[in-house]
């Protein structure tokens, strides 16, 4: 928990959360293969791939011949407010002009010190570089409205974008200093930016026995954490072991970065071809976990919950289901996972929507339309999904890293007619 707290108080932006893992990744022994190169992929070979900054793919190739592909797929983005360009506002204080990015509960992130984070792009020498940028400081403060003001703020309160949740910098005369300072810690003339709100608040670990983490962005840090240190710590298995952290879930996954970009798929294609495998063949004996959490029952107020289906902070991980198919599980691959968390003594939750409400969706779906292979939705318990400070169960999360763990350590083998089998090496009580 120590380590993990480590992470959510660094991963201040998606760019840097990647780059966490990145860091995590190399010094397990992974060796980087950009993308504008060749590829020299060898059995027993241990590699990454960055795309946009915000996006990795790992991948570990056995020293037998592949079977098939074990993967996972979580996502390094939250909803927060982006910064817009000309984005100083100035009168009688300076503001920033900043725009909602994915949906988000708004009045959590009211009165509390935020700052900001994300890639910039500056003009050197060598021409264009990408650098990332974290204001390490209390730096702005969306002010609330006194209730004087607005007698109904406590009777529900549609919020303005545009108007609400505008950041204070300063007085009038900060007009400039902001992007000076925003210069200076990019070192250089900024040409283009990616720059996010955070907040300030680091993770916590609280309760009567200490039973429950809450942070920024465990929707869905938690799970991309979870998922490569299992990838990372599991025992050989005969498969291709591919872990993916997509950007952008949170606004469709329409982006270069996506689970709804060729991305995956690229990448499947150059191992095969690398490796001399047939892909369709070993798509067949595939199999991916797409990680993202999940809702709780809420304390408060269980009645927005299915009764039969409600998880339960501490009591496992969840597996999600949907019968329009936003979250993916079918017979076949909840099956597959529960095998694998069985074989780690990890206890499964189901999940389902309550029927009259839609939900939202995942990773999942959008990557099948990519790399079409049975494919379990799972994630952690938590409460105030979306919110800027959220909270899950301690306990979840070493149930979330074993299974992991688990499945990277397991190899798939299917006779085509729907029937599986599962070799797992996972070290058990390890």
């Amino acid at each position: 928990m120590k380590q993990l707290k480590e992470f959510l108080n660094q991963a201040h932006s998606t760019y840097h959360a990647v780059a966490l893992l990145q860091e995590k990744l190399a010094q397990a022994g992974y060796v980087a293969l950009p993308e504008t190169q060749q590829w020299n992929i060898a059995a027993g070979g241990k590699y990454y791939v960055v795309r946009g900054g915000s996006a990795i793919i790992a991948f570990r190739v056995p020293q037998t011949t592949p079977t098939g592909f074990i993967m996972s797929a979580s996502h390094s983005d939250r909803p927060t407010f982006k910064i817009k360009e000309n984005w100083e506002l100035s009168g009688k204080y300076t503001q920033v002009a900043t725009e909602k990015y994915g949906g988000m509960l708004i009045a959590p992130w009211l009165d509390r010190p935020l700052s900001i984070a994300g890639r910039v792009l500056v003009e050197t020498e060598k021409g264009i570089q990408s650098r990332l940028l974290d204001i390490d400081r209390d730096l702005l403060l969306i002010p609330n409205v006194a209730v004087h003001m607005n007698r109904k703020a406590n009777e529900g309160y549609e919020w303005n974008p545009a108007v609400d949740t505008l950041p204070l910098a300063g007085s009038a005369d900060a007009k400039g200093k902001l992007q000076t300072l925003l210069e200076q810690a990019a070192g250089g003339k900024v040409l283009g930016h990616d720059l996010y709100l955070y907040i300030r608040q680091q993770a916590s670990i609280w309760g009567v026995e200490e039973e429950y983490i809450s942070s920024a962005a465990l929707d869905d840090l938690l799970c991309a954490w979870c998922c490569t240190n299992g990838f990372i710590q599991a025992e050989e298995n005969d498969a291709v072991n591919v872990l993916c952290v997509f950007d952008c879930e949170e606004v469709g996954s329409s982006s270069v970065q996506g689970a709804d970009s060729t991305f995956l798929e690229d990448v499947v294609h150059r191992i095969c071809v690398g490796l001399n495998l047939p892909k369709e063949q070993l798509l067949r004996q595939s199999f991916m976990v797409s990680a993202d959490n999940a809702h709780a029952i809420h304390p408060n107020h269980p009645e927005h919950a299915d009764a039969n289906n409600a998880p339960v902070l501490g009591q496992g991980v969840v597996l999600k289901f949907n019968a329009a198919q936003r979250y993916t599980t079918d017979g076949v691959s909840g099956a597959i996972f529960r095998k694998i968390c069985e074989n780690a003594d990890v206890p499964v939750q189901t999940y389902y929507n309550r029927a009259d409400k839609p939900g939202g969706s995942t990773l999942g779906y959008i990557s099948l339309a990519h790399i079409s292979v049975p494919t379990a939705d799972v994630g952690i318990a938590q409460l105030a999904m979306h919110s800027c400070y959220e909270t899950a169960g301690v306990k979840d999360v070493d149930y979330m890293l074993r299974a992991m763990e688990s499945c990277y350590s397991t190899t798939l083998c299917s006779d085509g007619k729907e029937n599986w089998q599962l070799k797992t090496n996972y070290r058990q009580n390890a």
